[in-house]
């Protein structure tokens, strides 16, 4: 059984966390709300999604988070004419010992950064998901390990359907959050001008990838009563049985609504998951999963309203338990 966490242990983890946030916010000026997903993604090990139109900082926000984790980062701009060993790496041939040695890509990373994800074609896209899924490439039959912790942050524009080829069910599946991120408001938009005008801000550099281990770590140990694992299952399993949906939520969904939820509640302070931690990141870990039927593709918001009318109507029930 796992020990329970400690305040201190707890207090100290907050305060790391606090700390990234604050050195991302000088440079990301606006909702820091998409900032916490990113806290998320990286504390349940999961990868993250983000979508909006271009010049709202989606790359300014993915730079600054993985400069202020101080880990490797490597960005990878996807194009059409991308192929897969531009990812992984390959194999060349050394002309001083005639031999071929293995020449890593830049998904040898920490932190890799998949700008515009969805502008090339399936083939390269796939070459993600051996290294999303399972922490490895195959390269030629020969297995190499990526490094640890491994975070893939992937942007894409959702209007420009030029030169773009929608992520694969299969491939958006290993994405444990997606976030849209949306126009500032006008006075974050004004505080943006000023920060900036003269100079880009840099980020500092806070943490570390030992420190990145322990607060992963920390949320793992997170505890989470069994009526939270049926009710994380329950919003799953409404998803499967909407009439609007060909495929819903599935298990890897469920696994990761809990590991995205008790990374919620590492966040605020707990050592212990509620029924509001999962409600919180529910929207973000299923909708972006789910098919819905082909005369209803048109509409952007069905796959919300299903993760919303799922909460409203999915109750949480603790049972009782024998003293």
């Amino acid at each position: 059984m796992t020990a329970a966490l400690s305040t201190d242990e707890l207090e100290a983890a907050r305060q790391t966390l606090n700390q990234v946030r604050a050195a991302v916010a000088e440079v990301f000026v606006g909702d820091l709300a998409p900032v916490d997903m990113l806290f998320v993604s990286l504390l349940a090990r999961g990868h993250l999604l983000l979508e909006g139109v271009p010049g709202v900082a989606k790359t300014t926000l993915v730079k600054a988070f993985a400069t202020a984790l101080g880990c490797s980062v490597r960005r990878i701009q996807f194009t059409p004419d991308l192929l897969p060993a531009d990812i992984t790496g390959t194999y060349v041939l050394n002309p001083r010992t005639g031999d071929f040695t293995f020449r890593a890509g830049p998904i040898f990373a920490n932190v890799v950064l998949a700008d515009e994800i969805n502008r090339a074609p399936a083939k390269t896209q796939s070459a993600l998901l051996e290294a999303m899924q399972e922490g490895q490439v195959t390269v030629e039959g020969q297995r190499f390990e990526l490094p640890q912790p491994f975070l893939v942050l992937a942007t894409q524009n959702p209007l420009d359907l030029a030169g773009t080829y929608p992520l694969p069910e299969a491939q958006v599946d290993r994405f444990l959050v997606q976030v849209r991120l949306g126009y500032p408001s006008r006075a974050d938009e004004v505080r943006m001008l000023r920060a900036h005008g003269i100079a880009t801000p840099e980020a500092r550099t806070i943490a570390s990838v030992s420190t990145l281990h322990r607060l992963q770590a920390v949320a793992a140990r997170i505890h989470v009563e069994d009526d939270l694992y049926e009710y994380a299952v329950a919003l799953a399993e409404y998803t499967r049985n909407d009439a609007k949906i060909v495929l819903g939520a599935s298990p890897r969904a469920s696994l990761g609504l809990i590991r995205a939820a008790k990374a919620h509640a590492m966040l605020a302070g707990r050592g212990y998951l509620t029924p509001d931690d999962v409600r919180a990141v529910a929207p973000g870990v299923l909708s972006h999963r789910l098919v819905v039927t082909p005369d209803l593709e048109a509409d952007a918001s069905v796959k919300a309203s299903v993760v919303n009318a799922a909460l409203r109507e999915v109750r949480y029930r603790r049972s009782v338990r024998p003293v």
